[in-house]
């Protein structure tokens, strides 16, 4: 089977965690900070914050900005849970803005619409979630600017985009949010087996998601009395236990140094992929002259001449298993959130959010990572086409 995503672990990678194991320290020791080192450098943050994995910095960043009950998140039905769930983690309300067909990502005209609605009404979101999908970056200035005119907070799921550019600068600059959030998972960019981190220019909030993930205590001396022993510390916030080890963050700076290499083998494939699958009944990922993709996803849709609501998604499912039982092993991202039981139960229902299911319903990922080879990319378009006649 050829599998949607597969991590690259090089001999560097191996003796970077070698050497973390054999240290005296296995977690929150030295290269954890060196880890954070190689983050604010790929993205131009002033700040890091390493923990366990992209649902936890989801969680402290909005812990961080205040979110609370009687609060509202915004988010796209297009992405993981953790994207929705983090708000309801805090005691916040969740609803959704839909998706731009083009690109995947949160629509611009979308949210500009509902935030108009939400204003009359008195149920303006405190936070804004937008999701890079894929690796290709949402139009973020446009947002910043609503984000003035309405007074919300913005924190990016960039969890598919690190390496990627917007206008010119790095996924992750906070340029035009609070906080962005990465993820380590070992299908993404770059991996630390499992992992997340927040990146800010904001000094405060870094500050309290740094207080957040080790249970809300502090030993840093200058925020305790003049008296205190080598031993004390002091519990400062209801926090949790969110640290990244230090046997993840080694594997993870030893990563990072492949960043650059990572983006452009994905971008030399997708590219090959453009080409190759040019004339055929599928709708391509997006491409914009402001953006660099990280290319997380290579994601189709595959087109259907039968609009009768009971057949949607048919022919999708067709390729789907055509292609497994070929060996390739394609995927779909993302059921819309917004579709799931719990969220039925909140309730929302199929039809909220047309622009998103439209496109679940035709949605395809195929195969990318970087060591894919060229004869098995052949395979997967020549299975591909195979499923699709």
């Amino acid at each position: 089977m050829i599998p949607y995503g597969r991590q690259n672990i090089s001999d560097e990678d191996i003796r970077a965690v070698v050497e973390a194991l054999t240290s005296d320290w296995l977690t929150q020791g030295p290269a954890v900070p060196r880890f954070e080192e190689a983050l604010m450098q790929a993205t131009t943050a002033a700040h890091a914050v390493a923990l366990t994995n992209a649902t936890s910095a989801l969680h402290v960043a909005c812990l961080a900005i205040g979110l609370g009950p009687g609060d509202i998140l915004w988010t796209v039905p297009n992405t993981f849970v953790a994207s929705a769930n983090c708000g309801l983690y805090c005691g916040a309300a969740v609803d959704f803005v839909d998706i731009d067909p083009a690109t995947r990502n949160m629509s611009v005209t979308a949210l500009e619409k509902k935030l108009e609605d939400a204003r009359k009404t008195g149920h303006l979101p405190r936070v804004v979630i937008p999701v890079h999908f894929a690796g290709h970056s949402c139009d973020m200035a446009a947002i910043a600017r609503l984000s003035r005119e309405y007074g919300f907070r913005v924190i990016e799921d960039a969890a598919h985009a690190i390496g990627g550019t917007y206008d010119g600068g790095p996924v992750g600059d906070c340029r035009y949010s609070d906080i962005a959030i990465l993820s380590f998972h070992p299908v993404k960019i770059v991996t630390t087996g499992e992992g997340g981190a927040a990146v800010t220019q904001d000094a405060a909030l870094a500050d309290r998601m740094r207080l957040l993930r080790t249970h809300g205590i502090t030993r840093d001396m200058d925020r305790l009395p003049l008296n205190a022993g080598a031993w004390y510390y002091e519990q400062r916030a209801l926090g949790f236990n969110l640290r990244m080890t230090d046997i993840q963050a080694a594997l993870g700076a030893s990563q990072m140094t492949r960043l650059h290499d990572f983006v452009a083998a994905r971008e030399a494939l997708a590219s090959r992929y453009d080409e190759m699958l040019s004339g055929l009944p599928l709708k391509l990922p997006p491409r914009q002259a402001h953006i660099r993709s990280a290319w997380h996803l290579y994601t189709v849709e595959i087109e259907d001449d039968d609009d009768a609501p009971e057949s949607h998604g048919a022919r999708r499912a067709h390729v789907f298993e055509k292609m497994r039982k070929a060996g390739i092993g394609v995927n779909v991202h993302y059921i819309p959130v917004h579709w799931q039981p719990w969220y039925r139960e909140m309730g929302f229902h199929p039809g909220d959010f047309p622009a998103a299911e439209h496109y679940y319903r035709r949605a395809l990922t195929l195969p990318l990572f970087p060591d894919l080879g060229h004869a098995e990319q052949d395979e997967v378009v020549a299975a591909l086409k195979e499923a699709l006649s």
